[in-house]
């Protein structure tokens, strides 16, 4: 087994906070609202703490049916998240799991950088390529923009 951590930056004009709550206390509501060309459903368990999965349901005529995240937790004062892609997705038969850890910091002149870090848990003697990550990074911008965009068109969601 190999591991490939990578790193990357996005900018938004949603304050950290509201991204934050968006993204990780109100994501089984908020998604498949905000993209429902993508999002069918976000099931979680009864108490979303450390360890718990959530399982992502994506609408027919995308690659993927699903995919199960494991809760590794959560910092409300940080704005900081953790979670590993455990099952589904773009997992396959070459990685056996993804970590991320991310983060909304505040940007000069408002809104917010994400910071994330992912590490690549590949099988076997397989190394992801940088095109690869990049490829999957494009793949879940379309629902990260989504969220932003909702975020912008509802002043009073995820307050």
């Amino acid at each position: 087994m190999g591991v490939v951590t990578y790193n990357y930056d996005s900018t938004s004009p949603v304050a950290p906070a509201r991204l934050f709550k968006a993204f990780v206390l109100e994501a089984d509501k908020v998604w498949p609202i905000a993209a429902p060309h993508a999002i069918q459903s976000i099931e979680v368990e009864a108490n979303p703490g450390p360890g718990s999965i959530v399982k992502i349901n994506f609408v027919e005529g995308l690659p993927f049916q699903y995919m199960k995240h494991q809760i590794g937790g959560h910092d409300e004062n940080q704005f900081s998240y953790s979670y590993s892609l455990i099952e589904g997705g773009p997992l396959g038969d070459k990685l056996e799991k993804i970590n991320y850890e991310n983060k909304f910091e505040a940007a000069v002149g408002g809104g917010s950088v994400c910071k994330s870090s992912m590490k690549f848990y590949t099988f076997g003697d397989y190394v992801i390529t940088e095109d690869e990550i990049k490829a999957l990074i494009k793949g879940s911008e379309g629902v990260y923009k989504a969220i932003e965009a909702y975020l912008l068109a509802n002043p009073d969601a995820c307050n």
